[in-house]
């Protein structure tokens, strides 16, 4: 079975009670939840992960190899400076879709450039949770069309 790594970077252990008017008002646990069975009904397997620390998160990304399809990863306030996920992301050899819940470039002018992007394959931001969807649909095509050779 095809596997999906989803990412959660710092504070979004908080969803649900940060900010309710850019992030909703639902929790990474119901997100999560959601994300699982999407995959289900798509015959995709969806793990996720948490942290506030980039080191975690950048072993995450190293421990996928060999072991997920895809990565979807919201690195969070990382997004505007790590050097070191976007290193991470490029040193492995699996699809990396990132992902924002607020539109990083209508905001604060310090948002709008995230270092991890020129390491991803794309990049969906803006539509609050629904971007983790539209991102696993992104992944499931990018699966299949693999599994259909090209």
């Amino acid at each position: 079975m095809a596997r999906v790594l989803v990412l959660h970077g710092p504070n979004l252990n908080l969803l649900g009670e940060r900010e309710e008017e850019i992030y909703g008002w639902l929790t990474l646990e119901q997100i999560n939840r959601e994300l699982q069975q999407q995959g289900q009904a798509e015959g995709v397997d969806v793990a996720a992960f948490q942290s506030n620390h980039e080191g975690e998160l950048i072993d995450q990304i190293h421990d996928a190899r060999g072991n997920f399809d895809v990565i979807i990863l919201n690195p969070g306030a990382l997004t505007h400076y790590s050097y070191a996920i976007h290193d991470a992301v490029r040193s492995v050899n699996i699809p990396v879709i990132e992902v924002h819940m607020s539109n990083i470039t209508a905001r604060e002018s310090w948002r709008s450039r995230s270092v991890v992007t020129p390491a991803a394959w794309g990049q969906i931001t803006g539509f609050g949770h629904l971007s983790y969807h539209l991102a696993l649909t992104a992944a499931c095509h990018l699966i299949k069309s693999y599994q259909n050779g090209g």
